[in-house]
């Protein structure tokens, strides 16, 4: 008893102290320059991840080096937060999401399924657990999967991007305005948020076009992108022909993007193949076979009833399946 009175006194404590931060926050006066650093600094952090922040942002450092890789792939993501502050998040709605499994799925089970109590409890603590590990690698992998979309995209627009690039430099348009005319492009290119990037670096940043074509080319996603850039940036050292060498890059990317295509045509007939045998043929069978169970009678599996797993795979296995599927054929799939 002592150590719940102990436990319940520090999480009030801990909210009480949150609280008070929001509202010192919320009250402090715009003009005031001293406060001004620290103001921006919270508005970086929106809603949940300001929460999570205030709670965890201190008590993260020990997890930080199992996330060391992330780091890289956050700024190659494009997702504009900070390390500390994504691990925090992560830490928060992992934590979050695996409690409140833990308590809703035994009720589901006990109470609405007529599951017996001990079973119930077993499921939810193996649904706490799944929701860690699935939290956890959602958001670890998550800005990969933004990092390879981004790289997809790149290297889809390249062909057109270097022979764009290749008109305006026949007609004498300096490097800089180059990137300029990228990042104001009309259409929602990623070259363009690239490109954005560089003019920020020179425009805002005062650093000349070479420094900052080799900011980008370290934070691009794409080895093709980043070996288009290297070569821009000899060419402008030793003087060369600009407006050939990326006549020529975009000859070399339109072949490799024809080739890109037919590798997909094959790689989507083997997704559809897969489809159909796990999605659909599969399903299909595991629901008459559980149905004659049903049927039948006493043919439970342990203290799982053929109704229940007729459940489960009716309302959790195949739309999990059809997402996990969806998934992997954006992340295959060509953007243009």
């Amino acid at each position: 008893m002592k150590t719940t009175h102990t436990l319940l006194e520090r999480v009030k404590t801990v909210f009480n102290r949150l609280k008070a931060r929001l509202r010192h926050s919320a009250l402090k006066a715009p003009g005031n320059i001293s406060d001004a650093p620290q103001a921006n600094v919270k508005l970086t952090f929106g809603g949940l991840q300001r929460i999570a922040y205030e709670l965890f942002g201190e008590k993260t450092v020990r997890v930080l080096p199992l996330f060391k890789d992330l780091d890289t792939n956050l700024q190659r993501s494009g997702l504009k937060v900070n390390f500390k502050a994504y691990v925090t998040l992560t830490v928060f709605c992992t934590i979050s999401l695996s409690l409140a499994i833990l308590a809703a799925v035994p009720c589901l089970l006990f109470f609405l399924l007529n599951v017996g109590l001990i079973p119930s409890i077993l499921f939810g603590l193996g649904g706490g657990l799944l929701a860690i590990a699935f939290t956890t690698i959602g958001f670890y992998v998550y800005p990969i999967y933004r990092a390879d979309a981004i790289k997809r995209q790149l290297e889809d627009e390249l062909p057109f991007t270097t022979g764009y690039m290749a008109i305006l430099t026949s007609a004498g348009v300096s490097p800089e305005n180059i990137f300029s005319s990228l990042a104001n492009l009309p259409a929602s290119l990623a070259i363009s948020t690239q490109a954005k990037d560089v003019v920020r670096d020179v425009n805002l940043f005062g650093c000349d076009i070479i420094s900052a074509l080799e900011d980008a080319s370290k934070g691009t996603p794409s080895a093709r992108f980043r070996e288009m850039i290297e070569g821009f940036i000899s060419m402008i050292h030793s003087g060369g022909n600009l407006a050939s060498y990326l006549r020529e890059k975009s000859a070399q990317y339109m072949k490799l993007k024809r080739i890109g295509l037919r590798k997909y045509a094959d790689t989507l007939s083997m997704l559809s193949e897969f489809y159909v045998a796990v999605l659909l043929t599969g399903p299909l069978m595991l629901v008459i076979m559980l149905t004659v169970m049903a049927m039948l009678g006493n043919s439970s599996l342990g203290f799982l009833s053929p109704n229940l797993l007729l459940s489960l795979l009716t309302y959790v296995g195949i739309p999990l399946g059809s997402v996990a599927f969806l998934i992997i054929l954006d992340a295959t799939s060509p953007k243009w």
